[in-house]
C-alpha cells in the first residue's frame, strides 16, 4: 500500500503501475491509502487532517482511472492537475486498485468504488464486526455492488517459533503497531516513534500478534477472520529470517488452514 496523494504524484503512480501491469499481466495490484505523518513530514511537507486525506487518496484514485481509461487527459481537481497527460503504455486488463483502511469512512468509500479492500488482523473484534465490515457493505449498496465485486483482503500478524519467548521477542522489532492513535497521532519523527515503542512491555508490544509454537492454535486465530468474510490473506512475521518463516509457516501452518476449509 503506497500514497499517491503528497510525495508522489498519481499520474506517476499511474504510469508505474501501468507499466507493471503490462509487464506482469494478471499479477499486480495497487493499494492505496491517506499515508500516515511518519513518512510524509519528513520532506518537508504538511500534514493535514484527516478530512482532506481522505480526500486526496479519493480524487487521486479518480486521475488514476483516468489516466488509464483515456488517451489523453486534462484534469483539474482540487489537489492535483494534469495537462494533455497521456499513459501510453497500459495493460488490458486494469490493475485493480485496493483500499487500505482501517477506519469506516475509507473502508465505505472501498465499498463503492475499489476493486479491494485490505485491512490489519489484531484489533478489537469489535473494529471489524461493528464497524468496518458495516461500513464495506454500506458502501456496497450505495453504489449497487455486490460482496463479489470486492475483493476482502486481510493482513494477518503472526509470530511463529520453537518457544513462546521468542516468538514474544521476534515482535519487538514492531512494537509500533502496538502503540494506540492517541500515542502516536502526528508522529513524524521515526527516533521518537521508536522510543514510545520501547517502552512498552513485550506482551503488549506483541499484541497485535498471532504468538504460540501451536500450530493448531495459529489455525483457530486465523480461522476467526476467514469466518468474518475476509478472502485474501496475507500473513506477516516480524522476524528477520523470512525465508525460514515462509518455509515453516508453508509447511505446518497452511496446509492445516486449507484443509479446515477445504481447500
Amino acid at each position: 500500500v503506497l500514497t499517491p496523494t503528497f510525495r508522489y504524484h498519481p499520474a506517476v503512480v499511474a504510469q508505474a503501475f501501468a507499466t507493471l501491469g503490462v509487464m506482469f499481466p494478471g499479477r499486480m495490484i495497487l493499494g492505496v491509502g491517506t499515508g500516515e505523518a511518519l513518512n510524509e513530514v519528513t520532506l518537508g511537507l504538511d500534514w493535514p487532517d484527516p478530512p482532506e486525506r481522505f480526500q486526496r487518496m479519493k480524487e487521486a484514485i479518480t486521475l488514476i482511472r483516468e489516466l488509464w481509461t483515456n488517451d489523453r487527459v486534462t484534469f483539474e481537481g482540487n489537489f492535483w492537475s494534469v495537462k494533455d497527460a497521456t499513459v501510453y503504455d497500459r495493460p488490458d486488463q486494469p490493475v485493480p486498485i485496493y483500499i487500505g483502511a482501517s477506519g469506516p469512512a475509507a473502508t465505505r468509500l472501498a465499498g463503492r468504488i475499489a476493486d479491494g479492500w485490505i485491512t490489519t488482523s489484531g484489533k478489537d473484534p469489535a473494529l471489524y464486526t461493528d464497524k468496518l465490515l458495516p461500513a464495506l457493505e454500506e458502501g456496497l449498496e450505495k453504489a449497487g455492488r455486490t460482496d463479489a465485486d470486492v475483493d476482502t483482503l486481510i493482513e494477518v500478524k503472526v509470530s511463529f517459533a520453537p518457544t513462546r519467548e521468542e516468538a514474544l521477542e521476534k515482535t519487538r522489532f514492531w512494537a509500533p503497531l502496538a502503540l494506540s492513535p492517541e500515542e502516536k497521532t502526528g508522529i513524524h519523527d521515526p527516533i521518537e516513534m521508536q522510543r514510545r515503542a520501547d517502552e512498552l512491555p513485550i506482551e503488549r508490544a506483541a499484541s497485535r500478534f498471532i504468538v504460540s509454537t501451536d500450530p493448531d492454535e495459529h489455525v483457530e486465530q486465523i480461522a476467526r477472520y476467514v469466518d468474518l468474510g475476509f478472502r485474501h490473506l496475507v500473513f506477516h512475521d516480524p522476524g528477520h529470517d523470512q525465508e525460514t518463516f515462509l518455509r515453516t509457516y508453508g509447511t505446518e501452518i497452511l496446509p492445516r488452514l486449507r484443509a479446515r476449509f477445504g481447500q
